[in-house]
């Protein structure tokens, strides 16, 4: 079977994948993200992640395509990768001292054959100071990451505990998605 494809430039998702050792190409989707508003996040991450390998799996016929959708929740606020490092101290500032939600969506598509989850990890971040919270934004890791951390980086320093699976939160559920492609191989078997 030739490497499934994985619809995401993500560095993060392409180490997950790669120390995993599940075989995989990376081309990035080209479909436009659906914004929060209309949807719950467990139903946006879901779509998002169907979009982009629906996208990738129709210019690559026969091809496994594996999309995925990342979000932070708190409460019912919707935070997804900063605009700017103004943004990213908002939103630092609003999980200081509290639980949230990040979410995942993960599809895999061929042909037509679809498999869509959503993965939930709750995180709790200790309190933080606002020059704390500077200081962190400042180095940068906070750029590209929903929720404006990374927990597998300097903000793992805020982590206070975890709930559910920790590769969720640094952007695939590893568990997740590799009980979903032995479903999808087994039930829904592809032509090699």
């Amino acid at each position: 079977m030739k490497p499934i494809l994985l619809a995401s430039a993500s560095p993060r998702r392409k180490e997950i994948l790669q120390n995993a050792g599940i075989p995989f190409e990376v081309e990035p989707s080209r479909a436009e993200e659906l914004k929060s508003g209309r949807f719950p996040p467990d139903v946006l991450v879901a779509e998002n992640a169907l979009q982009k390998a629906s996208e990738v799996a129709a210019r690559h016929p026969g091809r496994i395509v594996l999309g995925a959708d990342t979000l932070v929740a708190i409460g019912d606020d919707i935070l997804g990768k900063p605009k700017d490092r103004e943004d990213a101290f908002r939103m630092i500032r609003a999980l200081a001292g509290r639980t949230h939600r990040v979410l995942t969506g993960v599809s895999l598509v061929c042909g037509e054959k679809v498999m869509t989850d959503v993965e939930e990890t709750t995180v709790r971040f200790r309190e933080l100071t606002d020059d704390q919270i500077r200081a962190y934004v400042a180095t940068g890791e906070c750029d590209d990451k929903a929720g404006a951390y990374g927990i597998q980086g300097r903000g793992g320093v805020f982590v206070e505990r975890i709930e559910g699976d920790y590769f969720n939160v640094v952007g695939l559920p590893l568990c997740k998605v590799n009980r979903m492609l032995e479903t999808f191989l087994r039930e829904m078997p592809i032509d090699k």
